[in-house]
């Protein structure tokens, strides 16, 4: 893959882009604020870029509105954002133009550097990685508007699994359940949820996420 890092603090900077190379993928330029972001996604047109929220002048939103932004002008790059916190108004709004190539960790993920370099893969592939916390945080939202009151518990597991990014495969090996079970779990969620067969998996796992991160 081919990278663009946006993160102010040097140290977490210097330390992803080692964790990227040392895996072998390219890391084209690591930057400390949304702008920079926007030339170097422009120069450089990466595969994905990581993208901290919060960044200066002001440490609140500037990084989100970079990610927004570098979405409609670069759509053709995966946007990974991370946070110490979960926001899922920010979530919400990264979902709107669609949920292929968006993903939002926070940052206690970098930790586990399978689990983060396997969502970086997903983004940049044109997939989808949430947080599991905040898929949970969408799915108490939904629960609100009343939703999702009429899924099953399991079936709420699979979602949430399918928010995550998650294959059937991986699902049915997450839930310890047959390959089939796990296609009729999905097959009475979007029933349930009104929501269209999509062309692909991947596209009915969008509709989700996009149901998920509609305003309440």
């Amino acid at each position: 893959m081919r990278v663009v890092i946006a993160e102010d603090a040097v140290l977490l900077r210097e330390g992803l882009t080692r964790l990227l190379e040392d895996r072998g993928h390219a890391v084209c330029a690591a930057v400390s604020d949304g702008d920079a972001l926007l030339a170097a996604v422009a120069e450089h047109r990466p595969d994905v870029a990581v993208v901290d929220i919060r960044m200066p002048p002001t440490h609140t939103d500037e990084g989100l509105r970079a990610a927004l932004a570098l979405r409609k002008e670069f759509p053709g790059t995966g946007v990974l954002v991370f946070s110490q916190y979960i926001e899922t108004s920010y979530t919400a709004q990264l979902l709107e133009g669609g949920a292929a190539g968006v993903g939002y960790l926070l940052k206690d993920r970098v930790a586990n550097v399978a689990e983060f370099a396997a969502a970086l893969e997903r983004v940049a592939g044109g997939g989808t990685a949430l947080d599991p916390e905040v898929v949970s945080q969408l799915f108490r939202a939904s629960r609100q508007r009343g939703g999702l009151t009429t899924l099953t518990p399991r079936e709420r597991q699979v979602l949430a699994l399918m928010a995550e990014g998650r294959s059937n495969s991986a699902i049915a090996a997450e839930l310890v359940v047959s390959g089939g079970a796990v296609e009729k779990h999905v097959a009475s969620i979007f029933s349930k949820l009104d929501l269209p067969p999509g062309e692909s998996d991947n596209r009915r796992v969008l509709a989700v996420l996009q149901y998920l991160g509609s305003p309440a």
